[in-house]
């Protein structure tokens, strides 16, 4: 049990190091994809480089291998760097695998992180950028849509005047389908609209073909 800080180390400054000057440690068993590193690239793009590169008394890397990747890829010649001079060998070895580890731990909570992400949409942000692919967008509202309908729930009632999709409708979704049910045809509307925004799509009714923007005239008359 951790009872105070006097025997915890604070990094006390962040240092602006050549980025030729880190070295990858070649025994990090971490591994990043040329699609991972091309996300870190666009993150730091869009949002700065915020997570320094931390290294040891030798300019070994102990976390921060893709941010150097990506820095290299981007061509930057200078990275944010904390350096980490007192830990001893043990430690850095073991720094570098719980570094990367104990963040496997978090979980989601995935209504907060759809409606999140459904707002961001709404924005016209690049939900990219978020770290998530398109087929991970489109899993996520399919999660959504099904928590809508429970075994064993109430009858469902009549969707409202103002949804677009209706019970029973089956949308055409890219590669996905989005099975209306009867619970909140509300939030099918916004997981369908959603999707549009970040897909760059158009959602189409099955068996119809006709696009949701189609069918919001048709259905509401708009």
């Amino acid at each position: 049990m951790i009872e105070g800080e006097s025997n915890i180390s604070l990094a006390d400054r962040i240092e602006h190091w050549p980025t030729t000057d880190l070295i990858p440690n070649p025994r990090n068993a971490r591994t990043h994809t040329d699609a991972q590193i091309e996300k870190i690239a666009a993150a730091i793009v869009e949002f700065g480089f915020t997570n320094p590169i931390l290294v040891d008394g030798d300019s070994g890397i102990l976390a921060g291998h893709g941010r150097r990747l990506a820095a290299m890829r981007l061509g930057l010649p200078r990275v944010p760097v904390i350096q980490l001079a007192g830990l001893s060998d043990r430690q850095r070895r073991a720094y570098i695998i719980a570094d990367n580890r104990l963040a496997l731990d978090a979980g989601w909570n995935y209504e907060l992180l759809a409606e999140e992400l459904n707002r961001l949409a709404e924005e016209d942000f690049d939900l990219g950028l978020t770290g998530f692919d398109e087929a991970e967008i489109a899993d996520l509202l399919q999660i959504e849509d099904e928590g809508l309908e429970e075994e064993g729930a109430p009858e469902p009632a009549a969707a409202a005047p103002s949804s677009i999709a209706r019970e029973g409708d089956t949308w055409n979704m890219g590669t996905h389908a989005l099975t209306v049910g009867g619970k909140d045809t509300a939030a099918c509307d916004s997981i369908i609209t959603s999707w549009q925004a970040y897909t760059r799509l158009e959602a189409t009714l099955a068996g119809d073909g006709r696009t949701f923007a189609k069918m919001a005239a048709a259905r509401l008359g708009k």
